[in-house]
């Protein structure tokens, strides 16, 4: 159940703090120490998952170029405050979209998951496009492989 009411540890309050900041500032160069080496990114575009911080950081500061007015509106965490939901809306060129972000943190504020949804349809391919022209089949190696 997601509610405002909770809070989340220091460690955690810190490292949305900071996402904020390099959202804010567009600049990902701290990205690194609030991603675990094992995160998993789950991606509006892809059923399998990508595995491993590089994977996510690659993702994160491409997907922060293409999108133009990128704001976050609202905000949700979950009871026991390691989860939180953010909001947000953003165009593509003449393609507008709404989406979240869902983020799931250890212990020490670490980013250990980051699942995107975004609508409409037509804002999705806008971002798909954008993005594969961006990063083209780099991502590759680090989609999980699926389980037999």
């Amino acid at each position: 159940m997601l509610n405002n009411d909770r809070h989340a540890s220091a460690a955690i309050a810190q490292s949305i703090k900071l996402w904020h900041t390099c959202i804010e500032q567009r600049d990902f160069s701290l990205l690194a120490t609030l991603i675990h080496p094992e995160a998993i990114f789950r991606s509006p575009m892809a059923y399998q998952a990508y595995e491993s911080s590089t994977a996510m950081i690659m993702i994160l500061t491409t997907v922060i170029q293409v999108f133009e007015n990128f704001t976050y509106h609202r905000e949700f965490m979950t009871e026991e405050g390691n989860n939180i939901v953010l909001e947000f809306s953003a165009n593509i060129g003449n393609r507008q979209l709404k989406g979240i972000d869902m983020i799931r943190f250890d212990e020490q504020g670490r980013i250990v998951e980051f699942e995107v949804m975004i609508r409409p349809f037509s804002g999705l391919q806008a971002l798909g496009l954008a993005m594969s022209q961006r990063l083209g089949e780099s991502l590759g190696p680090y989609q999980a492989q699926p389980t037999p």
